[in-house]
């Protein structure tokens, strides 16, 4: 049976607490990313979430990692706060412009990630998601949309993110609203519920469910235990699926990353 790629990491790879945790004690920080990419494969960056890169960085983390290995990357906060789509036209320009798609076919999924004063509003989400390029530089672009208030709980959201084939990201062991419609020809998977007390940040059996659930969307199926507002798109062939172990007790979120790569490569 085909199936899609699965990916797993977790967001960023500077963290001080995670010297003699997950990198060596005297580990080089400049070796740090080279590091984290040879055990993981894939990272979700936030630095593009605070402020502005150069072609030169992102062409500088591509040359830094494995062929086949992927980057997500946290769209800048600015796009997502601007009172109008319109506004967020500019913000949005600007970050392509920076060069993104130098980083190729290392170039994964754009996360747009709203804050929690952002409710639905479909005019604004219609406009914002139209103005989200297909292609940058002749790299396909594919999207993921975070969303964090309770007025996005509807079909309607739904729709729109499947009309404009963007993923709706699934917000696992979190406070945010859980919605694992599937939306886009990938899935985007942020699972926040790390424990400081685990040595792997989950339970065997909490590493188990996420690495089934993972192969059930790569397979093109949906998991039946996740809440969806609406019947799903067609089963697919395969989908490519991005899963990143963030929030929680941040310490051992690497951990929890490679277990579930271990259990992915086991199922496969």
């Amino acid at each position: 049976m085909t199936a899609g790629r699965i990916y797993v990491g977790v967001g960023g790879w500077s963290f001080a607490p995670w010297r003699g945790v997950f990198y060596p004690k005297d580990l080089r920080r400049a070796q740090e990313l080279a590091y984290a990419s040879r055990h993981l494969t894939s990272i979700e960056i936030n630095a593009t979430f605070y402020r502005t890169q150069t072609r030169e960085t992102f062409l500088k983390w591509r040359d830094e990692t494995p062929e086949d290995f992927v980057f997500s990357i946290k769209a800048p906060r600015y796009a997502m706060t601007r009172r109008s789509a319109h506004e967020a036209r500019d913000s949005i320009a600007r970050f392509f412009d920076s060069g993104v798609a130098a980083l190729g076919r290392k170039l994964g999924p754009i996360l747009w990630q709203f804050p929690p004063t952002r409710d639905f509003d479909a005019a604004f989400f219609d406009a914002f998601l139209s103005a989200l390029p297909k292609e940058s530089e002749g790299v396909a672009l594919r999207h993921a949309i975070e969303v964090r208030d309770e007025t996005f709980l509807t079909t309607a959201f739904v729709a729109l993110a499947r009309a404009h084939h963007v993923a709706i990201v699934v917000a696992g062991d979190s406070d945010f609203p859980l919605i694992a419609d599937l939306t886009a020809p990938f899935v985007y998977v942020r699972v926040m519920g790390s424990r400081a007390a685990l040595q792997q940040g989950y339970g065997k059996a909490q590493l188990d469910q996420w690495a089934a659930r993972a192969k059930q969307w790569a397979e093109g199926d949906s998991p039946p235990d996740l809440p969806r507002l609406s019947a799903n798109t067609p089963k697919r062939a395969a989908r490519d699926v991005y899963l990143y172990v963030v929030r929680g007790a941040k310490v051992r979120n690497p951990a929890a990353a490679m277990a579930l790569i271990e259990r992915v490569n086991e199922s496969r």
